[in-house]
């Protein structure tokens, strides 16, 4: 029953943001039990233009709070070496809670604009 609600959730959020936001690169994040990864998408070419993964060998054994800050400094510090300030935030099926929430509140801190 959750995966179908999952899959609902993630489907009518991406919808509701490709109409949206035309001009816009998509920042989609991926949460587990123990990691994190981030990854922002020009969905017109289909591309991975940069990423962000707790699964980096630097970023070993850290607690999970502090391992969303240090993934959201990552990205946004890769983001603005490409240039990449507009982006629009696909949270997929996270609710807005959490270590998804502080992700977003330190790329916000650190210059992206959503």
């Amino acid at each position: 029953m959750n995966k179908i609600i999952d899959i609902k959730r993630s489907r009518r959020i991406r919808k509701k943001l490709k109409l949206v936001n035309t001009s816009r690169f998509r920042l989609s994040v991926y949460r587990s039990s123990k990691n994190i990864s981030a990854q922002i998408i020009d969905d017109r070419n289909h591309k991975t233009l940069v990423s962000a993964s707790s699964f980096e060998k630097k970023l070993a054994k850290i607690k999970k709070s502090e391992l969303s800050n240090n993934i959201a400094e990552l990205l946004a510090k890769r983001a603005l070496e490409k240039k990449i300030t507009n982006v629009y935030f696909d949270r997929g099926k996270y609710k807005y809670h959490g270590r998804v929430k502080t992700f977003a509140e330190i790329l916000r801190k650190n210059g992206l604009i959503f």
